[in-house]
């Protein structure tokens, strides 16, 4: 096997199948039907957002943490402050799912079911005209509520991909499969988005992305610890690549396994 061929094998592993977009699909259907039914008149919108709409969504057994992102849009003309919504989310959630794990990651109410992790964000929108969706802003910032656009950069990523003979999503799968099994090393979201704001000169295949990927990660701003993870990672392709050279596939694939290994 070579270096091409086994980066193309896991990045088709890292795409759900059927059997879990159904079984998604559905815990989907039933959260919607019991938040309208919990929250009746109080409620604007729901809206699932993030990797799972972008076709970037890893598998449990190739990411631990992969989940859903669900905004749950409230009538908001009282001025309640996020922590109010948050913590009607988590009794939503314990009276609901009272057999689930539940628990609250500011911003977000975590609903962990056997099969997936729901991400829960109280949102409202804005009024008369402003049809912009205020979320809880972070712990460390300035203002309780900061804008989102929750499914903004879905089609800069579907353009990019499109642009580029449609490798950029499997690119996006593999890199985060290597965060995932590095202890995270960038926030996913943050990856994606520096993944696709990447240029890729010359690049002609999976693995010339690749590559290009990973040589183009950056170490500043990381600790220690986290560096050391990404500048190991380079030096893997780098040695990959002179075993190419040398004319050693074999010696070539072994060494990419030990960035992206079996699943």
């Amino acid at each position: 096997m070579s270096v091409q061929s086994h980066l193309e094998t896991i990045a088709s592993k890292l795409v759900l199948t059927t059997s879990e977009r159904n079984s998604i699909e559905t815990s989907i259907t039933t959260l919607k039907g019991k938040i309208e039914g919990y929250f009746g008149a109080d409620l604007s919108e729901q809206l699932q957002f993030g990797s799972s709409t972008r076709g970037t969504q890893l598998p449990r057994n190739a990411d631990i943490n992969s989940d859903i992102d669900y905004m749950i849009v409230f009538k908001n003309s009282a001025g309640y402050k996020p922590q109010t919504f948050i913590e009607r989310l988590k009794r939503f959630a314990e009276n609901k799912y009272p057999r689930s794990e539940i628990y609250q990651s500011h911003p977000t109410v975590v609903l962990e079911l056997s099969h997936i992790k729901f991400e829960l964000v109280p949102a409202y929108k804005g009024y008369w005209f402003d049809s912009t969706y205020y979320i809880p802003g972070p712990t460390s910032g300035f203002s309780e509520w900061i804008t989102t656009d929750p499914n903004g950069f879905n089609k800069q990523l579907s353009d990019k991909n499109q642009a580029h003979d449609y490798f950029i999503k499997p690119l996006i799968r593999l890199v985060k499969y290597w965060n995932a099994s590095n202890g995270y090393v960038y926030n996913s979201y943050e990856l994606e988005q520096s993944l696709v704001n990447a240029n890729y000169w010359f690049c002609h295949n999976l693995k010339d992305y690749f590559y290009a990927a990973i040589n183009g990660l950056s170490t500043w701003n990381l600790p220690y610890y986290q560096a050391i993870k990404v500048n190991r990672a380079k030096e893997i392709v780098q040695n990959t690549k002179t075993l190419e050279d040398d004319n050693k596939p074999y010696s070539a694939t072994q060494e990419i396994k030990k960035l992206i290994p079996e699943i």
